[in-house]
């Protein structure tokens, strides 16, 4: 009996942190759909990209977490319908309320939140759909279990199924929403290698910036420069060129996107002469898709 206990109380606390869980990170998810859907000109590149991270770990998050809840809280339920067992059915009880002040406390300490970000300049609208999904998919929780608290379903088998079939329609509704909202897993590779080819082409830039300051004079090629591992495009790409020019040199690379204008790593800057460097224009890292040569000029 004792045994049966044990494992009965493992599983009602298992399925309870899969809920928690699965509750936070689906708040995470929509507040960043809502975010993305409803921008705001005060948003900034960094809350843009912070709204992206937030539906794809949420997604991950909730795709994983929320059926292992289903699936414990259904065999926890099984169990404790056909349970008659004093001390197990008493410490679900405790449990369930224990796991009710939680609930209210993440509550009210993301509506703090919600506040928070709408003193802050959030915009109303967004504002009043952040507060509003929090009270009903925290709330919808909070009564669920009070419910169950008290063996509301216990007698109720088929009304607590038709709360898990409208909990599911509304999470798998969410997850739809926010795997519409990021870039596919495709697309996200294929930014990765432009990153990456933006990093590699600023190495050998200044790669070339000291045989330049060394030598006085710009490399003829590339296999000129003292690199022990020479960057090389990845992924299929056509390799990274190097040409000489009548005012400096050009650095080309084909990439899949253009990039990000409001990116402040990609910006085009004016070129501007800055007495301490020999060349020009080294901060200009936006481009279009396809092949494309960023122009450099030495004093």
């Amino acid at each position: 009996m004792e045994k049966n206990t044990a494992k009965h109380f493992v599983l009602q606390l298992g399925s309870l942190a899969s809920l928690y869980l699965s509750l936070s990170f689906t708040l995470v998810l929509l507040f960043g759909v809502i975010n993305l859907t409803m921008p705001d000109a005060a948003d900034s590149i960094w809350e843009i990209n912070q709204a992206k991270e937030g539906i794809k770990i949420g997604f991950a998050m909730v795709i994983v977490f929320f059926p292992t809840y289903l699936a414990l809280t259904r065999i926890v339920n099984r169990n404790r319908r056909r349970s008659s067992e004093h001390n197990y059915l008493g410490l679900t009880k405790w449990l369930i309320y224990l796991s009710l002040l939680v609930a209210g406390a993440v509550l009210l300490g993301d509506l703090v939140a919600v506040v928070m970000a709408y003193l802050d300049g959030d915009i109303t609208t967004r504002f009043l759909l952040k507060a509003l999904s929090l009270l009903i998919i925290v709330g919808s929780a909070f009564t669920y279990y009070l419910l169950d608290a008290k063996s509301y379903w216990m007698s109720r088998e088929k009304a607590s199924k038709l709360c898990g079939l409208g909990a599911t329609i509304l999470v798998l509704f969410i997850l739809i929403c926010g795997f519409k909202n990021i870039d596919s897993p495709a697309e996200a590779r294929e930014l990765k290698l432009d990153n990456q080819q933006i990093t590699d082409l600023q190495e050998i830039q200044w790669s070339i910036y000291d045989y330049l300051t060394a030598n006085e004079t710009l490399p003829a090629s590339l296999d000129d420069l003292d690199m022990v591992n020479m960057p090389e495009a990845t992924g299929g790409r056509t390799a990274y060129e190097y040409h000489l020019t009548e005012t400096g040199f050009e650095l080309c690379a084909t990439f899949a996107y253009q990039s990000d204008e409001e990116d402040p790593y990609s910006r085009a800057y004016p070129i501007t002469a800055d007495k301490d460097l020999r060349i020009l224009g080294t901060e200009n890292w936006q481009h279009e898709a396809g092949r494309y040569c960023f122009d450099r000029v030495v004093k």
